[in-house]
């Protein structure tokens, strides 16, 4: 089946289940230290239930954890795994990890990361951090205003109810991008309401 008779299948789907929109793009943070435990605790994990109130609460008592050398800094004297509630040492050694690749490379606010992750070079290297896949590079753009769709579980899920194959994650991306431009959405902004759709039906 050609790529746009997926995407055409994909964006019906899309209509019959969640209507026309708007779906408007997710927030994401401007707080580094949350942006960073985000990508690096989110695999596996109720994300409203569990994550996202950890998230919120880390803002509050490490506020000067808002860029990534102030996010190092308590990293360097502070248990993440306490200040986070979430003892998992592979998770905690991913947002090490993150930290200090993206300030080895002068990456410090939203801003910084937002232009650095528009360079596939950049993209690349993050990938070289354990536990930092394909989903979680474009995730981790979402989280400080870029554009792109996170294939996930749920997205899978919501894929093979609209009837498509098992697909590779850079094939079923591009075709979520191309319903995406089919119906006139937000790449992020549709990956973020089947995301919703999907998961507060699990």
């Amino acid at each position: 089946m050609l790529a746009s008779s997926l995407a055409q299948r994909l964006a019906d789907h899309v209509q019959h289940l969640l209507g026309s929109g708007p779906f408007p793009q997710p927030g994401g943070w401007t707080h580094m230290g949350a942006v960073i435990c985000d990508v690096s605790f989110q695999p596996r994990c109720n994300y409203e239930r569990t994550l996202r109130p950890r998230l919120l609460r880390l803002q509050l008592s490490w506020p000067d954890a808002r860029t990534v050398r102030g996010f190092q800094r308590q990293l360097a004297t502070r248990d993440l795994a306490v200040a986070m509630e979430f003892n998992h040492a592979q998770k905690v050694a991913t947002a090490h990890a993150i930290t200090d690749l993206l300030a080895a490379h002068g990456v410090d606010t939203r801003d910084d990361l937002h232009t650095w992750l528009g360079h596939q070079a950049n993209r690349a290297v993050l990938r070289t951090v354990k536990g930092v896949g394909p989903k979680s590079i474009d995730y981790i753009g979402n989280l400080v205003g870029r554009s792109h769709v996170a294939v996930d579980v749920h997205l899978r899920a919501f894929a093979v109810d609209a009837g498509l194959p098992n697909l590779p994650y850079d094939q079923l991306r591009a075709v979520y991008e191309e319903a995406a431009a089919i119906l006139g959405h937000d790449k992020s902004g549709l990956e973020h309401a089947v995301w919703r759709h999907r998961s507060e039906a699990a």
